[in-house]
């Protein structure tokens, strides 16, 4: 269909710890599949969309991610019930994966946004949202 997203690319700096992150949530918490794996990177498919991480060249390693800066804040993906990001939550809890706003768990996107937030091994944001459509 014109405009969905194809592909989505992320340079990281340690390829190794962001696939022990990321194919534990992508493959086991949702139905991606490891679609290529190679030297320098891994892409992940579901439907027609997939996100492919690649290790940043050394001489870049440099500059950290910061979701702050121009360029990329977060991935946003969703999800069908409240039990879901529950179960999530305590996973990501037993694995220390950095929770975002704990306080405010699961309303930090406003009373009617019920989502958790965490980070990545690079402090990319990513966020888990109930959809109940």
């Amino acid at each position: 269909m014109n405009g969905t997203i194809h592909h989505v690319e992320i340079y990281v700096s340690d390829l190794n710890k962001t696939i022990s992150f990321w194919e534990w949530l992508l493959t086991k918490k949702f139905s991606y599949v490891i679609s290529q794996k190679w030297k320098y990177g891994i892409s992940f498919l579901l439907g027609d969309t997939y996100l492919v991480f690649v290790q940043t060249e050394e001489k870049f390693l440099k500059h950290s991610f910061n979701r702050k800066n121009i360029g990329l804040n977060h991935l946003a993906f969703h999800c069908t019930s409240k039990e879901f990001i529950e179960d999530l939550t305590l996973e990501l809890r037993e694995k220390g994966v950095n929770i975002l706003y704990q306080d405010k768990h699961p309303y930090a996107g406003g009373e009617d946004y019920y989502a958790v937030f965490f980070e990545d091994p690079d402090r990319i944001k990513v966020e888990v949202v109930l959809s109940e459509n």
